[in-house]
């Protein structure tokens, strides 16, 4: 079974004390979690350890690997510390500068691929996704990912004398909500979501 062992700690924590740590709602009936993330409502079914995005008026959907996996480490994770509105960028989170290269590096050459020519097209996810337009850069938005973790994505257009540059931020408190692991899957799987919002 996927995140078996994710799955496992999940099962050993309060359900409600998760439900308030993460900002979702609980059904004690159902032990069932419903959670928001990227504007898409996951249920979360406890007893057959299986989560799937919700669709009005169709059938609920299996959620994907990192789906899951984004979701499982944020209920088992998530702390009700405040944020501090300190944006920073991944390699100065504890243990970001080590963490955050190599296989670990952010996806912010797929942002300079996809948007470097046109920055703007960045704007085409605040409506599919929620973004919030943001005044960093040639463009740049912020995304509610999950209830206590945003990110911010910026692009700088290329030029005749400048590559086209991305860059990626997080309060700093991120990783009090998620292991640096996880932010690193939660944050390809949020690129992935924005650019095909573009399409």
């Amino acid at each position: 079974m996927f995140h078996e062992l994710l799955w496992h700690q999940l099962l050993k924590l309060d359900r409600q004390d998760t439900a308030e740590r993460a900002i979702c709602s609980y059904c004690c009936e159902t032990d069932s979690h419903i959670i928001t993330m990227l504007k898409s409502e996951y249920l979360v079914e406890m007893e057959k350890r299986d989560i799937s995005r919700l669709q009005p008026g169709t059938d609920s959907v299996k959620a994907g690997f990192i789906e899951q996996l984004c979701i499982l480490s944020y209920l088992i994770n998530s702390s009700q510390l405040p944020p501090s509105k300190k944006p920073v960028k991944a390699e100065s989170l504890p243990g970001g500068a080590f963490f955050f290269r190599g296989p670990h590096v952010l996806p912010t050459a797929k942002l300079e691929d996809v948007f470097g020519a046109n920055p703007e097209l960045l704007y085409s996810a605040i409506e599919g996704l929620g973004a919030e337009k943001c005044d960093f850069g040639d463009a740049s938005i912020e995304l509610q990912v999950l209830p206590r973790v945003k990110i911010t994505f910026i692009v700088w257009a290329r030029d005749d004398e400048f590559r086209a540059r991305a860059s990626i931020l997080f309060d700093e408190t991120v990783s009090k909500q998620l292991p640096l692991d996880s932010l690193q899957a939660t944050v390809n799987l949020v690129v992935d979501a924005i650019i095909q919002s573009t399409s």
